[in-house]
């Protein structure tokens, strides 16, 4: 049920950004595809992830994350190996600008996510299913031009009602329309 609110709320913010765009002149609205990866209790994740988001002012916005999983690991329990890999992630964020030239903003983002897992031991039951996460971290993002950048972050999940957290690394492209 979580996940379905949470999946609702991010829709509901992307859907928003346009009403955003046309509210202020100032708004940036960009997407970014990004290569991500997450390490869980061991375990190294690949995913490809989208991001939408608006820059409302110079130094506030908000973005919504979504991912697939594209390669697992292996993990070693006591019940035996198990391979792990994150079929998707969802989340949505409020992110913090800090411009420290033209072309280069700090930022820092915290929000709210769902991620699942699947594993094929039944050993790994700590990992399996879907786990909801308060989200928080750091990056920076370099202006090629008026349009086009990268962006580099990290970023850590901290599931509830778990004792599983996460560091993500993520890479991408960032284009602003």
């Amino acid at each position: 049920m979580k996940s379905l609110i949470t999946a609702t709320l991010i829709a509901g913010s992307v859907l928003a950004i346009p009403m955003f765009a046309q509210a202020q002149n100032t708004t940036e609205v960009y997407g970014s595809l990004n290569y991500s990866q997450t390490r869980t209790r061991g375990a190294d994740t690949g995913a490809i992830q989208g991001r939408v988001g608006a820059k409302l002012t110079p130094n506030f916005g908000v973005e919504a994350e979504a991912a697939g999983g594209v390669d697992g690991d292996t993990v070693y329990t006591p019940g035996g190996p198990s391979s792990v890999k994150m079929e998707h992630q969802v989340a949505g964020y409020a992110v913090g600008y800090l411009p420290v030239t033209p072309n280069l903003d700090l930022l820092a983002r915290a929000g709210y996510g769902t991620t699942k897992f699947k594993t094929n031991n039944p050993a790994a039951t700590n990992f399996d299913g879907s786990h909801d996460s308060w989200n928080y971290g750091v990056g920076a993002e370099y202006k090629f031009d008026d349009k086009n950048g990268i962006r580099a972050d990290w970023t850590k999940s901290e599931y509830t009602k778990s004792d599983l957290s996460s560091n993500t690394v993520a890479v991408g492209y960032v284009r602003k329309f």
